[in-house]
């Protein structure tokens, strides 16, 4: 299959990104190469200096609000990709509402109680919507213990599932980019499974 059918085929989905991050933002440029045709994006925070060291933001965007940095960012890369960039503090009770229509979700926080709550959330709430993860990506090297498992047809884990960040422990761009995009595969994956008539109206 050829890239512009690819593109084609993506064009009609919708992928929401809870977190715009180390994950979030590298998932969402991923996504957006590849022809997604609209992410909905949320994140509450803003761009300091030390995220530079793993997120897909510049030194002239610090202060900026992360979502709508990286929907600037989107735009230059893929003009042709709908952001919807929201400034939203994510929990169990606006996660369906604003991930409403998504095809697939994105889990991109740092914190695990977050990434129970958004697991509970979908399976719950918003059930039959593909939920993909990230779980350890901390460090560096290793790359062999970085691996993809599915639970089932709606739950998706990508990472070591072991490595917790932390002073000794930092995320850094090489992993948590390798994660990031293994995520965004995984998305890709299972978007291209879908048949045409599957777009939602």
């Amino acid at each position: 299959m050829r890239f512009s059918e690819i593109k084609d085929h993506l064009s009609g989905f919708r992928v929401g990104i809870a977190g715009a991050g180390g994950l979030g933002s590298t998932c969402a440029v991923a996504l957006a190469r590849s022809g997604v045709g609209t992410l909905v994006i949320s994140d509450f925070d803003v761009i300091e200096p030390a995220n530079l060291n793993r997120q897909y933001y510049f030194t002239s965007q610090v202060g900026m609000l992360k979502t709508i940095a990286l929907k600037e960012n989107i735009a230059r890369i893929n003009p042709d990709i709908t952001v919807i960039a929201l400034a939203e503090m994510l929990d169990h009770l606006n996660i369906p509402e604003i991930f409403a229509g998504c095809d697939v979700i994105v889990e991109a926080f740092d914190k695990d109680d977050m990434k129970e709550m958004i697991a509970e959330t979908v399976q719950t709430r918003m059930p039959g919507t593909p939920l993909v993860m990230g779980s350890g990506l901390a460090g560096w090297g290793k790359s062999e213990t970085i691996k993809f498992r599915k639970i089932d047809e709606t739950l998706y884990i990508c990472g070591d599932e072991s490595t917790t960040a932390g002073d000794e422990m930092p995320p850094m761009a090489a992993r948590v980019g390798i994660v990031a995009n293994m995520q965004a595969n995984t998305v890709i994956e299972i978007l291209m499974k879908k048949t045409r008539d599957y777009f939602r109206q």
